[in-house]
């Protein structure tokens, strides 16, 4: 006896329909333009994928004409998604390396995030204390014994985050806690 595969079928993608998609997206996530096309590229290279004949770069085009309406709206805004990225990750002690990298993940310019990491104070030894205290690291540890044992990897913790190696060392070297 063979297993049959249950393929679903997929409704046929029109302007509108992806359009009615990326506003259930939007209504659920905060989104740069590079997000919400790659969502609506999925959608398209799925539906393509069970109808051959059907033309996905005309669906792209209209993909495209759908974003610069989204924007031209404000529905989507590059700089306002990296606002709240910007502060959400300062706020959990992210190094400004991490937060660039993250951002520019999701297509924001760099231009913009160091706009945006310029207005904001910013002290990185606070923001690796702020980690620190997030990983029970460094002077966060209660055991001074496992504080001494795992200080290479406490390290390579901080340095990972994108923490500059004497800031790492300040943070695990100091004895107060924040």
């Amino acid at each position: 006896m063979t297993d049959l595969v249950n393929k679903k079928v997929l409704k046929k993608i029109t302007p509108e329909r992806l359009k009615n998609i990326a506003l259930f997206y939007l209504k659920r996530f905060e989104t740069t333009r590079y997000g919400l096309r790659s969502v609506l590229k999925r959608r398209v290279d799925a539906y393509a994928y069970q109808n051959k004949e059907f033309d996905k770069m005309q669906a792209y085009d209209w993909i495209e004409k759908l974003l610069d309406d989204f924007v031209r709206m404000k529905y989507i805004d590059d700089a306002r998604f990296a606002e709240f990225k910007v502060r959400d990750y300062l706020a959990a002690g992210k190094s400004p390396r991490y937060i660039i990298g993250k951002c520019k993940e999701k297509g924001v310019e760099e231009a913009i995030v160091l706009r945006l990491l310029s207005e904001r104070e910013y002290d990185p030894y606070d923001a690796a204390m702020r980690l620190a205290k997030k990983k029970k690291i460094g002077p966060f540890e209660a055991d001074k014994v496992k504080r001494k044992e795992r200080r290479s990897k406490d390290l390579a913790v901080l340095v990972r985050a994108g923490f500059d190696y004497d800031i790492a060392v300040k943070v695990l070297e100091s004895d107060e806690e924040v």
